[in-house]
């Protein structure tokens, strides 16, 4: 891997690349430098036949896997124009299709907090390995906004429509063990364990035989990118349409008060 990156950390063991979301002081939340970051770094490692196994982690430094969008880039992106959504939607769907595109199995190590986009990214790695005790939830609808960045996709894949309705429409959040428990991520482990059950899986795709694991992932993945191209680019355009109103400014206000946020309905 050549590149460096601002808001990403990358550490190469053998076959295995590990990519860290490093925003330590924001809980690894994703500003503009690491959504542009984050697709780039995964079709670079795409292109590296020495890499057979991607592990997506977040930098213990944060004390978080991710906290979602970063809201004061959140705000910049509300009060701007349609040209600076436009190029968060095409990074948007970038960084999802680079996942699902990557032909080498990608594992989610979920070890803290996973919210909104944080959730998203995690949920569409090929497996996920998370902190039994961590918390996860899409909570856009808390800051007054649609589940535009991929939740609408993969939530109802991983455990029907009618339950990922529930939990985006709520933003509940679920610990690793009730997210293991109705089939939202695959392993639910203590934190202790959660680096050696990662890993450990980590190195069977590394060292299993490749191509017969790379072409499964992209056999499964065809229906994956179907559901991704019908349903990605409109729920991204009616998220953005909830950016801009006033019960997105109440709830940003709110969070930043540490208050309960009023919404108020036409």
């Amino acid at each position: 891997m050549s590149k460096k990156y601002q808001r990403l950390i990358l550490e190469r063991k053998g076959a295995i690349l590990t990519i860290k979301l490093s925003s330590p002081e924001k809980r690894n939340a994703v500003d503009a430098f690491m959504h542009e970051e984050l697709p780039q770094a995964l079709r670079e490692a795409a292109m590296d036949r020495t890499i057979g196994a991607i592990v997506l982690t977040g930098d213990p430094a944060g004390r978080a896997f991710c906290a979602g969008g970063d809201l004061e880039w959140i705000k910049v992106l509300s009060d701007g124009s349609g040209d600076d959504y436009s190029k968060v939607m095409r990074e948007g769907v970038e960084v999802l299709r680079a996942i699902i595109d990557a032909p080498q199995p990608v594992i989610s190590m979920i070890n803290g907090a996973a919210m909104g986009l944080g959730a998203t990214l995690g949920l569409f790695a090929d497996v996920s390995f998370m902190d039994e005790a961590a918390k996860i939830a899409d909570s856009h609808v808390s800051v007054g906004v649609a589940a535009g960045d991929g939740g609408a996709v993969i939530w109802p894949l991983l455990i029907g429509p009618n339950r990922a309705k529930e939990y985006l429409m709520t933003g509940d959040p679920l610990t690793g063990k009730q997210a293991a428990e109705i089939g939202l991520v695959n392993y639910a482990v203590p934190a202790a364990e959660l680096e050696a059950r990662t890993y450990a899986f980590a190195e069977r795709m590394a060292n299993g035989p490749r191509l017969g694991i790379e072409m499964t992932k992209r056999s499964v993945n065809l229906y994956l990118r179907m559901i991704l191209n019908q349903v990605i680019d409109a729920s991204l355009g009616l998220e953005g349409i909830t950016f801009r109103t006033a019960n997105h400014v109440e709830a940003v206000r709110a969070f930043k008060a540490k208050e309960k946020p009023n919404f108020k309905n036409p």
